[in-house]
């Protein structure tokens, strides 16, 4: 079987996992604080909280940058429901625009004409979807002229780059999901990150139960501290990601040469940014997605369509009166179709999934 997707856990994070569970102090410590640190600096940033989860992380550096009820949110309606979710938790409603069909990102044209319809939007969350970075020279010309508080969901490109500087430091505050699909994991786990002390310190109480001084809480918080076990995965993980993404790429590489079917459409990739592939995610036309996924099956390649619906049709949201069309994401949703980029993928695997999508007919 070719997975869509596979963990690369070496002996290096077996033998931190077992250092830790050897000294006794698995919970939130030293070891987190270490991986907060190191994980910062990678992408630049003065401040690393870690969390529980991508969600979480979401969710602190929204509620950490004073997001809340009353408030509005302008985010992309073609992501994972997390992006969405972690607004509501504040309180918050989130204003969905569409997406650019080539990059699968917000349409930054479209996020205009949204805030001029509503002047009130506070902030706007955005997603570098699949690997790929948003155009953050738009984003930032967009937060000045209307006055937005920016957030960067970074669950799928951890070392992904726009003009050379790395996502989830271009704004106030970021957020990275650490779950094991991701190109690094921790087993579970997130980190909000920021160069604002103010926003970092509200953040670190937030997942810490409101405490700086032990049982004494100074605001509401919640229970949202990464473990040891996971931080010291986390700090092998990151010293092999920039490897893992010089193999991802090298996959996408050969894909791009070698994938030929006038139904198929490969992945564009900005020439500002530099794309990590998360996901390697071609567009099937003209009704034959189920053609290939079947040609899949038979083949015992694994593929993932990310994702069939939009946000704002999800069932969940069903009675919150979002508007459910959006042209580009309701055309792309029938299409898309993620194949195996991974790092751990062989090379004879690469050429046989090339070689099947080729022989779609």
């Amino acid at each position: 079987m070719i997975y869509i997707a596979k963990p690369q856990i070496g002996r290096e994070e077996k033998e931190a996992v077992m250092a830790v569970m050897d000294s006794g102090i698995i919970a939130c410590g030293s070891v987190v604080s270490d991986f907060e640190k190191a994980f910062a600096a990678y992408v630049g940033t003065a401040h690393g909280i870690a969390t529980t989860s991508g969600t979480t992380a979401l969710e602190v550096a929204l509620r950490a940058m004073g997001i809340g009820k009353g408030d509005k949110v302008l985010t992309t309606a073609y992501s994972f429901i997390a992006s969405t979710n972690s607004i509501l938790y504040t309180g918050a409603t989130p204003v969905f625009v569409d997406i650019d069909e080539r990059t699968f990102q917000m349409n930054l044209a479209a996020a205009e004409d949204c805030l001029k319809e509503n002047p009130d939007i506070r902030a706007m969350l955005i997603v570098h979807l699949f690997g790929q970075p948003c155009d953050m020279d738009g984003v930032l010309a967009l937060a000045q002229k209307y006055d937005l508080r920016v957030l960067e969901d970074c669950a799928q490109s951890h070392g992904a780059k726009w003009k050379g500087k790395n996502v989830g430091g271009m704004t106030i505050a970021s957020a990275f999901s650490f779950y094991p699909t991701k190109n690094m994991t921790t087993g579970e786990g997130g980190i909000v990150l920021t160069n604002d002390p103010e926003l970092a310190e509200k953040a670190r109480l937030l997942i810490n139960h409101g405490m700086k001084i032990r049982y004494k809480h100074d605001i509401l918080g919640y229970n949202y501290r990464m473990t040891n076990i996971a931080g010291a995965i986390g700090l092998e993980q990151l010293k092999k990601l920039d490897d893992f993404n010089k193999k991802r790429r090298g996959n996408a590489a050969y894909y791009d040469q070698n994938i030929c079917n006038p139904y198929v459409d490969k992945p564009y990739a900005d020439p500002h940014g530099h794309h990590v592939y998360h996901q390697y995610t071609i567009k099937v036309k003209d009704g034959k997605r189920d053609d290939l996924i079947k040609l899949f099956e038979e083949n015992d390649i694994g593929y993932g369509v990310f994702y069939p619906t939009s946000i704002p049709e999800q069932p969940c949201f069903s009675e919150m009166g979002f508007r459910a069309a959006y042209p580009v994401v309701d055309r792309v949703k029938e299409q898309v179709l993620s194949i195996p980029v991974h790092p751990g993928l062989k090379k004879e695997e690469t050429w046989k999934v090339a070689d099947v999508i080729c022989s779609l007919k």
